[in-house]
């Protein structure tokens, strides 16, 4: 039979023993509430890390986007302003520089929220337009040959590409900037006013190329 100092000896080594225990028991919990909570955090920098490089995908596309797309207006117009001053001119340029937009406007399609596609959209048929004004240019637009095309078609597609195409261009950086959250950029319904601007523009330039009925001709 124990004695009362042995019992009291044994309560103070269970208490010791299970002070230990749950001393032991507390520290796996917060270690691994801690390797919980490093796992969350790696998790969000991953994730912000993933946001971060989209946001920087979106905007290096985007720059390409409208860099291209003023350098095929800009292209357009320098062709037509040699024709004007009778300079021997080729498509080589403008081609290419048409090709580098085309290479861009399809992959930002695939990203471009609403307001802002409506607005490539209508820009794309805007340059596309220009771009066909040139080539439909009274012969030879290319400058290869003896004639060169009317002035009034020149001026016309000058006119394009310096008032409704310059418009379009602008309107296309403002889209984008726009689509990146930008301080100051246009609201949606500024911009949905521009392109119905465009499409009026365009539609006007598309009832002054059409043919005259054949009464009207003589």
């Amino acid at each position: 039979m124990l004695s009362g100092s042995d019992v009291t000896t044994l309560a103070v080594a269970l208490v010791g023993v299970g002070g230990t225990i749950g001393a032991t028991a507390l520290a796996q919990r917060a270690r691994r509430a801690e390797v919980a909570e490093q796992n969350r955090r790696a998790a969000r920098e991953r994730e912000q890390d993933r946001e971060d490089r989209a946001v920087q995908t979106k905007r290096e596309l985007y720059a390409a986007l409208n860099a291209t797309g003023r350098a095929y207006r800009s292209a357009g117009r320098d062709t037509v302003l040699a024709l004007r001053r009778g300079e021997a001119v080729t498509a080589d340029a403008l081609d290419a520089a048409r090709q580098a937009y085309y290479d861009q406007y399809a992959q930002a399609q695939m990203i471009l929220g609403s307001t802002a596609l409506a607005v490539a959209g209508e820009v794309n048929q805007c340059l596309g337009a220009g771009y066909h004004l040139i080539r439909n240019l009274p012969p030879d637009a290319s400058g290869a040959g003896p004639h060169l095309p009317g002035d009034a078609e020149l001026v016309r597609a000058k006119r394009w590409f310096a008032g409704p195409l310059s418009d379009a261009v602008h309107l296309l950086r403002e889209a984008l900037r726009a689509e990146l959250g930008v301080s100051g950029a246009p609201s949606v319904e500024q911009l949905t006013a521009g392109v119905v601007a465009l499409s009026r523009a365009r539609e006007a330039l598309r009832q002054d190329l059409r043919p005259l009925p054949a009464h009207q001709q003589e």
